[in-house]
């Protein structure tokens, strides 16, 4: 960071060679290239396919605990809570690094070596493995008493495939605390 005496302090940010794999800004077409705003090399990239990758699974969590699980919030009490309210921070979270990371390539830079994405991805792999681990304990519990005894009861097997979703997001977030903690010491 240097000093500058008549606008405070000027931030400079490193080439990080890790977000620009690909062309970076927009689709080449035969003559020209479009959608130049679009960050295509960040998509491409092993960190863009990691988010997007924990987007999707994070939004299948979402829509399977509330098309399936809703009407059996009360049975497994706040486990499903818990695991509801994970998925959403964590999802939308996601969804707005996404965005900003294909929308820009400083924001990338600037994001990643920052202690943001670390810690929020910490945070979020501790949620979801644990809400998932609870979430487990009260669909096995709760609800597979009532799959053994009602015929097509599609509520356990629905809630099953969330937990065990919501696990592989934890670890996926896991996973990328650590790319970031990396990033952030410059290892790259």
């Amino acid at each position: 960071m240097l000093a500058s005496p008549n606008r405070g302090p000027i931030i400079r940010m490193a080439n990080s060679p890790r977000a620009t794999n690909a062309p970076s800004t927009g689709i080449n077409c035969c003559c020209c290239s479009c959608f130049t705003c679009l960050n295509t090399g960040f998509v491409r990239s092993e960190d863009g396919i990691l988010k997007i990758v924990q987007v999707i699974l994070a939004s299948f969590c979402q829509s399977l605990a509330i098309n399936f699980g809703l009407p059996y919030a009360a049975t497994m009490g706040t486990a499903y809570h818990g695991f509801l309210t994970t998925v959403s921070w964590g999802l939308m979270t996601s969804f707005l690094l996404l965005v900003c990371y294909i929308f820009s390539t400083n924001s990338f830079n600037l994001i990643r070596q920052s202690l943001f994405e670390l810690f929020f991805n910490a945070m979020a792999s501790f949620s979801y493995l644990s809400s998932s681990f609870y979430l487990a304990f009260a669909v096995t519990t709760f609800l597979y008493p009532q799959y053994i005894i009602v015929p097509y009861f599609q509520v356990y097997p629905a809630m099953s495939a969330a937990y065990m979703l919501g696990g592989i997001v934890g670890i996926l977030h896991g996973y990328d605390a650590y790319k970031a903690y990396k990033f952030y010491k410059g290892y790259r």
